[in-house]
């Protein structure tokens, strides 16, 4: 694996990171937790740009959402108590199953 790929990884664990702060920052009213998030929300974009010197950009991109949108779905189900309904899974799911297929697919 290259580094590309692993600076898209990265882009996609800090994207889940900057998602929860937005939750816990209060509509950036607290302002530590504010800070930190968009610390994180830098890194991320920092690690996409760096990822897309290497990639295409529909795969980086589609990759960098989809493990943010699925890892924060889980996360949110895991310690935020969401709803756990079977097609909200398979929706998830889907979700991996497409950034699986970028990946796989990547030339």
């Amino acid at each position: 694996m290259n580094m590309a790929w692993v600076y898209l990884i990265l882009a996609g664990i800090c994207e889940i990171g900057w998602a929860f702060g937005l939750k816990y920052s209060e509509g950036f009213s607290k302002l530590g937790v504010s800070v930190i998030t968009v610390i994180v929300m830098i890194l991320s974009f920092v690690l996409l740009a760096q990822a897309m010197k290497q990639l295409p950009l529909g795969t980086a991109y589609g990759i960098w959402t989809g493990i943010g949108a699925a890892g924060t779905a889980i996360l949110g189900i895991v310690f935020l108590n969401e709803p756990r309904d079977l097609i909200r899974i398979i929706c998830i799911l889907l979700i991996i199953a497409g950034v699986v297929g970028l990946k796989v697919f990547a030339k």
